[in-house]
């Protein structure tokens, strides 16, 4: 599908709905929009793909006669999303990169709770504890995607999903993976409903991070970057485990870890759903 009507053309950086969605790397205009953008022609595809509402898709003029470009604008275009093209250096001040890419996206952003993550009888579920590195969320969200977790709870305060550095760290998981923020009290009540045993990974932990048990309805909890944990979120905990290392360092990058806690879960549950991994 191509379209015959091209995009409205834009050139000024000044112009307002640039300087709106130029704005959308700072979280008060993400809140005050309720906006955020995802930025190439996979990313934006897989969000439309999954049934996230695009307010404004925003095309360079050196590549609008790409046929995915076209395709993407068309397809845009028949939903009645505002639709542009702008020259590459203002496509760069958008996305604030000096190689932007193709296409751009404002999204609606999706707010969920407790009550709208769907359960089932078996799954690995995630919490992250006022985590706040972006890059970090964004690459847990990635992780949780491929391993097939059930969803992801950010529990008090932690970094915006929705900044860039998480979405681009995400790349696309961001639209895939489900999940909702909560307090802890809520999160903790709400996962002994569901019936959820929970691990944290600790350096407090009394077994290795693999001698623990993921069967069945599980959830893994991991605490921030610095600090962890506190002491009574561990102390409501089934089990604490411990990654082995060795070496001069005494931790490891909290992305890093949950992959492992991740894997190890999915491990156990046979790696239900697996297909081909490609490096």
């Amino acid at each position: 599908m191509t379209t015959s009507m091209p995009p409205l053309s834009i050139t000024s950086p000044s112009n307002p709905l640039i300087k709106r969605l130029r704005g959308l790397d700072r979280k008060r205009n993400r809140t005050e929009t309720g906006l955020f953008l995802a930025e190439g022609t996979r990313l934006v595809l897989q969000g439309l793909n999954n049934g996230w509402q695009a307010d404004t898709l925003v095309c360079a003029s050196s590549m609008l006669e790409r046929p995915l470009v076209q395709d993407l604008v068309s397809r845009a275009m028949a939903d009645q999303t505002k639709t542009i093209q702008v020259p590459d250096r203002v496509m760069g001040q958008i996305t604030r990169k000096d190689n932007p890419g193709a296409v751009v996206a404002a999204f609606r952003q999706q707010h969920r709770t407790l009550a709208d993550l769907a359960t089932t009888n078996s799954g690995i579920w995630l919490a992250l504890y006022e985590i706040r590195d972006p890059g970090n969320l964004g690459t847990i969200l990635r992780t949780a995607d491929c391993t097939g977790l059930a969803g992801v709870i950010l529990l008090e305060t932690c970094c915006d999903p929705y900044s860039i550095e998480a979405v681009r760290a995400s790349m696309g998981s961001v639209f895939d993976i489900a999940f909702a923020t909560s307090d802890f009290p809520a999160f903790n009540a709400w996962r002994k409903d569901q019936g959820l045993t929970m691990t944290a990974a600790s350096v407090n932990g009394t077994i290795r991070h693999d001698e623990a048990s993921y069967s069945g309805k599980a959830l893994i909890i991991m605490g921030n970057e610095q600090a962890g944990l506190p002491p009574d979120i561990e102390a409501t905990c089934d089990t604490l485990a411990l990654i082995p290392m060795r070496g001069g360092a005494d931790s490891l990058n909290l992305a890093q870890a949950t992959a492992i806690m991740s894997y190890e879960a999915w491990r156990q549950q046979g790696y239900a759903g697996a297909r081909g991994a490609t490096g």
